[in-house]
């Protein structure tokens, strides 16, 4: 690959490691609004309301479609360090709202210290939370894309990316809506519906998102001259 070329799939790298950032960090602030998904109507489960669902997982699902960009055409590698990088991005916008929620509000503050408290002070619990779901859920998601990779010899990009996706956002939801219970962020009768309702929702997601994986891997290999199951080895 000529050096032109390298230093586009760097940018390009990089631009999908602040997408991805971006998408994490954003789910994790805006955790604590719920809305009511209707696909369906109104349904139950032993008296438990399914698809209410929390904002955060809206952008959460991007994160997953990235990696598995990041996977396709990177490699394994450049995967786990992104996800790496998750955590620590995480770990310091919680820090600086902490920071934030410690300095005073003044009188003339469009936010006081109560409703700034109320709207980020459980972050931290979240974040934890989320973050020992996402590391098993990421790290999940990449290791059996790979296995998948391996197996079918880089064909059948539908099914790794459908196969590594399902198991790693049930790992990823039932995880993070447990500890949220348990930490008693979340009442427990809540569990079951959120679960299933976010299981769902993410499965929904990942399903549309398999026609932009294609499109953006074609993309990717018609401009880097790749073939199948071919990566670019950004440390070359």
């Amino acid at each position: 690959m000529v050096q032109k070329d390298k230093l586009l799939a760097r940018r390009i790298y990089l631009y999908l490691g602040a997408l991805f950032i971006t998408s994490l960090v954003v789910s994790n602030l805006i955790f604590q609004k719920f809305f009511y998904w209707k696909p369906f109507g109104d349904l139950t489960v032993f008296g438990v309301s399914l698809f209410e669902i929390s904002v955060g997982v809206l952008p959460y699902p991007i994160t997953f479609l990235i990696t598995d960009l990041i996977s396709e055409i990177f490699g394994r590698k450049k995967a786990n360090q992104i996800v790496t990088a998750g955590i620590f991005a995480s770990f310091f916008s919680m820090g600086l709202v902490l920071l934030a929620d410690v300095a005073p509000a003044i009188e003339s503050s469009p936010l006081d210290d109560a409703i700034f408290s109320r709207v980020f002070a459980l972050s931290p619990i979240a974040v934890l939370a989320s973050m020992l779901a996402y590391l098993a859920a990421q790290y999940i998601d990449i290791a059996i894309y790979h296995f998948w990779k391996r197996v079918t010899q880089g064909k059948y990009l539908w099914l790794r990316n459908n196969f590594s996706t399902f198991l790693s956002q049930f790992v990823d939801t039932f995880t993070v809506v447990g500890l949220l219970c348990t930490f008693k962020v979340l009442p427990w009768d809540l569990f079951f519906g959120l679960v299933v309702s976010g299981f769902l929702f993410k499965i929904f997601i990942a399903l549309i998102d398999t026609p932009f994986l294609y499109f953006f891997v074609y993309i990717m290999r018609k401009r880097f001259n790749l073939a199948i199951g071919e990566e670019i080895d950004l440390d070359a």
